[in-house]
């Protein structure tokens, strides 16, 4: 008897036998077709994500930057010795100077290079995931997103594809099931009343961090189509999901479902790699002859007839793996449920998911929110002169115009968006940033578009919150403005007896 056939087939283990051949059944026609493909875009991701970081990483975290992680590291160094490498995982405990930021970002390119080119795939993918999980875990609030440990999830399962292991494409299944439907779960629990009268995509698209150009001609659809839309959106995250464990029409039904909500919000919307990643876990709720048409010939053939079966430690390995997904998330909702303390050891089982981001919770758009505040940065040498700092991204100038930035995500600007709907916390990374933009530093200024104080930083600095919106289609063609606004208060200050 194998190995698999001991573990999965033994007549004294019948759950588990049949659970693996639910597996096999649903995966059937799942296999190196598809993942061949999926690793090209996975690697195509991870450059993306790396090289966004590459031109930003000195201003957030570096030595002169607004969180500089040698200063968290310090702090962290108390812990006892080992533990603070579980706590914190990353590889800059070795090395936290600028260049070593910005070589790890480097690595990661090359890292994701040779996954992209098939060359020496597997201890790439191996490198791509320490290295980018090292910067989301240095990042502090600059890398506390979804899709920063979206990425590192469905990177760890890809070190384990060359396995070929039905258990593993099915883990990618449950992956964008889950996060779809994790992403309807969150709308309906939050309370939030424009889910439920099907108001939201009133709001969204000019509330949004940063809208595209086809965000602002969305907002001014009918109000019939926006309540369509809405109810589409709930249908496909709540209902859809359910279609990815059935027979195959349904299955396609849930892939194109997906594909055309991520295209949708892609389109109105500057999430990074968010919906990239989304409409690339996809290709697993297809089947290898699905992808026949875009794969060339001679590609499809020699990657079938190179096709081998998993091996049964391969099998037992990815099966023990599937065990402790359905333990974390069998927990994560109990908790929800309870809000009890799970026992130690299940606890600890939590804090490595959470610490290595091997499964997480997801739920995007949880709340609308129903207005815009923006915070503008102004200097002045007088007190009564102000000028603007310009900001590459964010909504500032009226007539700015709306751009497409994906696959790449400007932290700052983002984490503005976040800071504007609410104060200002004492010693926060806000602050910081206003202190460092008082002393003039490079790396922070570097992150803007503009600094109209290019020889001194100006005497006073503040920040004064507006509220937008968009202007009509007539007042946008008359003078050119995408934005009106009006201003609401005095957000933070800072003069020469703060710095």
């Amino acid at each position: 008897m194998s190995l698999r056939q001991a573990i999965f087939l033994s007549p004294k283990q019948p759950v588990l036998s049949a659970i693996f051949q639910s597996i096999s059944h649903n995966c059937a026609g799942s296999g190196v077709v598809i993942r061949w493909w999926f690793l090209r875009g996975l690697g195509l991701i991870y450059l993306a994500a790396f090289w966004s970081m590459a031109t930003q990483i000195n201003g957030l975290i570096g030595a002169n930057g607004i969180l500089p992680i040698q200063e968290q590291l310090d702090r962290i160094g108390y812990w006892d010795e080992g533990l603070k490498y579980w706590h914190f995982p990353t590889v800059f405990w070795l090395n936290a100077s600028n260049a070593a930021l910005k070589t790890v970002c480097l690595a990661g390119v090359a890292a994701a290079l040779l996954v992209t080119a098939n060359l020496l795939a597997a201890p790439a993918l191996i490198a791509c995931y320490i290295l980018y999980l090292s910067i989301v875990t240095a990042g502090q609030d600059f890398t506390g997103f979804q899709w920063d440990v979206f990425l590192l999830e469905s990177g760890f399962l890809a070190i384990f594809l060359n396995w070929n292991s039905k258990i593993i494409h099915f883990l990618y299944r449950l992956l964008i099931a889950r996060f779809m439907f994790m992403g309807g779960v969150v709308k309906i629990a939050s309370g939030d009343l424009t889910w439920v009268d099907l108001t939201a995509l009133n709001y969204h698209y000019w509330t949004q961090p940063l809208p595209t150009p086809l965000g602002y001609y969305a907002h001014f659809l009918p109000e019939w189509w926006q309540q369509f839309c809405t109810s589409a959106v709930l249908f496909i995250e709540l209902i859809v999901p359910f279609g990815v464990f059935m027979p195959r029409p349904f299955r396609l039904f849930a892939a194109w479902s997906f594909i055309l909500l991520q295209t949708s919000i892609l389109l109105t919307g500057n999430y990074s790699f968010f919906n990239l990643l989304a409409l690339l876990l996809c290709l697993f709720l297809f089947d290898d002859s699905d992808l026949a048409k875009i794969t060339p010939e001679k590609l499809y053939t020699k990657l079938l007839r190179n096709n081998r079966p998993p091996s049964s430690v391969a099998t037992f390995c990815s099966g023990v793996w599937a065990a402790m997904v359905a333990v974390i998330l069998a927990t994560h909702l109990w908790l929800a449920q309870t809000h009890w303390q799970p026992v130690k050891p299940l606890n600890l089982l939590l804090q490595i998911a959470a610490n290595f981001a091997f499964v997480n919770n997801y739920g995007p758009f949880a709340v609308m929110t129903t207005e815009r505040n923006e915070i503008i940065i102004e200097g002045s040498n007088d007190g009564v002169h102000w000028l603007e700092y310009g900001f590459k991204y964010k909504p500032d100038a009226l007539d700015k115009p709306l751009i497409w930035n994906i696959p790449h995500q400007p932290r700052l600007d983002w984490q503005l968006w976040f800071a504007a709907l609410s104060l200002p916390q004492s010693g926060g990374w806000f602050e910081k940033f206003m202190y460092r933009l008082k002393k003039g530093s490079p790396d922070v200024l570097a992150l803007l578009a503009n600094n109209p104080f290019p020889d001194f930083p100006p005497k006073n600095l503040r920040a004064v919150l507006y509220r937008y919106g968009y202007t009509t289609p007539e007042h946008r063609s008359r003078d050119g403005k995408i934005w009106r606004r009006e201003m609401l208060w005095i957000y933070y200050e800072l003069d020469d007896s703060q710095s």
